[in-house]
């Protein structure tokens, strides 16, 4: 039995919408973010040392990064490949690209925009207020604004090229891919990306997506 340990309003989500697509069964472990640090419990150490979520046990491993996971479950319980194209095929190759773009380009700029605005809003002495606005504001024009733009703009275009990122057919790279575009969504909007847009919209209505939900609680990142 799979157990997965999840933490609200985080990258587990997906980990639970891939688990109701390959139509496995598995437990979950609910655990809450500190309401005002954002971070996950310690409890969560008790799992992975690094205390970081999702975390998958499957029998006796411990898999924990969400690519690595939804990779690893996808070899193990897909075998009808209906969630990865054949290896060898142009399909293959891009839906690995995009299951390691997804945290490893897309969603930085994405985390950066968040911390940055957090700061710009965090307590602080008065006097101090206008010298971190101003930093925040400087990062923001500067690097982190343009970066996301960069970013949202070149998936755009893409999926101009087909209908899902890996290609004609929805695959696991489409779960991987959600988590960085929703927190797009929820920071600034994606009005100027209507295939974006699309995209989500069609994901959401996944009936699979949506036991998801029901089984992790709920998702702020949707609101």
């Amino acid at each position: 039995m799979l157990t997965v340990h999840h933490l609200n309003n985080s990258r587990s989500q997906r980990v639970l919408w891939l688990l109701e697509e390959l139509q496995l069964d598995y437990t979950v472990v609910r655990y809450q973010r500190d309401s005002a640090t954002m971070l996950a419990p310690a409890a969560l150490k008790k799992i992975h040392p690094l205390g970081k979520s999702p975390v998958v046990v499957d029998e006796d491993q411990v898999l924990a990064e969400s690519g690595a996971i939804i990779e690893t479950l996808v070899e193990r319980y897909d075998s009808a490949r209906r969630l990865a194209s054949s290896p060898g095929t142009p399909e293959r190759l891009r839906y690995r690209y995009w299951l390691h773009y997804a945290e490893g380009s897309a969603m930085p700029p994405m985390l950066l925009s968040l911390v940055l605005a957090r700061i710009a809003k965090a307590p602080m002495p008065f006097f101090a207020k206008p010298i971190a606005r101003g930093i925040v504001g400087k990062a923001m024009k500067g690097f982190v604004s343009p970066q996301v733009r960069l970013h949202l703009d070149y998936m755009e275009g893409e999926l101009g090229k087909r209908r899902w990122f890996a290609g004609d057919d929805f695959s696991a790279a489409d779960i991987q891919m959600s988590f960085p575009l929703e927190a797009a969504q929820a920071r600034a909007g994606l009005q100027d990306y209507p295939r974006l847009a699309d995209f989500l919209q069609r994901i959401h209505a996944r009936p699979a997506y949506q036991r998801a939900l029901a089984q992790g609680g709920p998702y702020d990142l949707l609101t």
